[in-house]
């Protein structure tokens, strides 16, 4: 998908940039309406901020179902990381917002999509024991055993972070997945 980034050396106008400044707000307040609107009128479904936030990744961390939605409605990329190599699906993962992650799930998003050494949804999800959170991605087959840039997997960032249920939520869906393994290789 296109990125429409607002690079810096570019000079908009005020207009210009209060506009700006009004969509980003719109997405991280949960207008989904007016973004739709927007979309329809010729927004860029995949304009970036400074950061390199998208409308979506600002929609999914603030845990807005109705803007994620109108987003992925007119045509936003549930991949698409921002400058720090974090996804909206992470994003969600980090606020605990389970329709938010079902829905990007359901609209594409990958299971285990990141940035350049960035970490996997399932592995925010477990440093800040979002039990349920980590229950649906396993589920959706996210991979326990993925390592982020520091080299940790979602069971090692869970135990460094001190997560009070995650890490033995992870153990038991290992040991599941091992002992499934077993199986169809005796079979």
């Amino acid at each position: 998908m296109q990125d429409e980034t607002v690079r810096p050396g570019t000079e908009p106008d005020a207009e210009t940039l209060a506009l700006a400044r009004r969509v980003f707000q719109a997405a991280r307040a949960g207008e989904g309406e007016v973004l739709a609107e927007l979309l329809r009128r010729g927004l860029p479904p995949n304009l970036r901020n400074e950061k390199g936030d998208s409308l979506l990744m600002l929609a999914a961390y603030h845990g807005q179902l109705e803007a994620v939605r109108a987003l992925l409605d007119g045509g936003a990329d549930p991949d698409l990381a921002n400058d720090r190599g974090q996804m909206p699906l992470a994003a969600a993962a980090f606020k605990g917002v389970v329709p938010v992650v079902t829905l990007l799930l359901d609209r594409g998003a990958a299971v285990d999509g990141r940035g350049e050494g960035g970490r996997t949804a399932l592995m925010v999800g477990a440093m800040f024991n979002r039990t349920e959170i980590v229950e649906l991605l396993l589920a959706r087959g996210a991979d326990s055993f993925l390592e982020d840039g520091a080299g940790h997997t979602a069971l090692s960032a869970a135990e460094q972070m001190g997560a009070q249920d995650t890490p033995e939520q992870l153990r038991e869906a290992m040991d599941w997945r091992a002992r499934q393994a077993a199986q169809r290789a005796t079979r």
